[in-house]
């Protein structure tokens, strides 16, 4: 009689210690299932909070901001990708009239904001408008436009012949249009004295 009673508590003691065990191993499981959960949750919701500043940088471009005028289908302010170039502007307005000269421009030039492109018009006969010096020389009453003006328009002023007209227009369209008259002596060959002899006949 003693033994069987001994036998069996002997029996229910391991009946307990395997519920035990089987109770902190569920306890763990648990514990294990529900920080994998959280870490999902969490990783997605990190990812969908990404999405939208990655989208943001992507829709930002750089523009600028330029006047194409004279010989061109449309003209008009035009807004263009930064690191644009002039034969880009042109291309924005429509493109040249037929017979329009562009070979006193640079079309590789990279574009500036706030700039002007002018396109010289083709005359009647199917060339661009070129002033002879003796015109010009009768207009020399009224200020040349500076970012307009040909070589052949600034051959009118005093003191400028053909070598330094030509400097003046390679200067312009390799570095842009002048924001001032002044840095017209930016060009070489060009000093105060000389500048001084046709500042009052010009006009940016």
């Amino acid at each position: 009689m003693n033994l069987s009673t001994e036998n069996f508590r002997t029996w229910w003691s391991n009946i307990t210690f395997s519920i035990s065990q089987k109770r902190s191993l569920l306890s763990i499981s648990a514990l294990v299932i529900a920080l994998s959960i959280f870490l999902v949750i969490r990783g997605a919701t990190e990812e969908v909070s990404l999405a939208p500043a990655g989208l943001s940088v992507t829709e930002t471009v750089a523009v600028v901001t330029v006047d194409v005028a004279g010989a061109v289908k449309t003209p008009g302010v035009y807004s263009l990708p930064a690191n644009s170039r002039v034969m880009d502007a042109i291309k924005a307005a429509g493109d040249k009239l037929k017979g329009a000269d562009l070979s006193d421009i640079n079309l590789a030039r990279v574009i500036k904001d706030g700039e002007q492109i002018y396109i010289y018009p083709p005359s009647k006969g199917g060339s661009s408008v070129r002033i002879s010096p003796q015109r010009a020389k009768a207009k020399s009453s009224g200020p040349i436009a500076l970012n307009r003006a040909s070589a052949k328009d600034l051959e009118s002023l005093d003191g400028i012949g053909p070598v330094l007209a030509a400097r003046i227009v390679a200067y312009r369209n390799q570095n842009g249009p002048f924001l001032t008259v002044d840095d017209l002596m930016k060009v070489s060959g060009i000093g105060s004295v000389k500048f001084s002899q046709f500042k009052e006949k010009l006009r940016v």
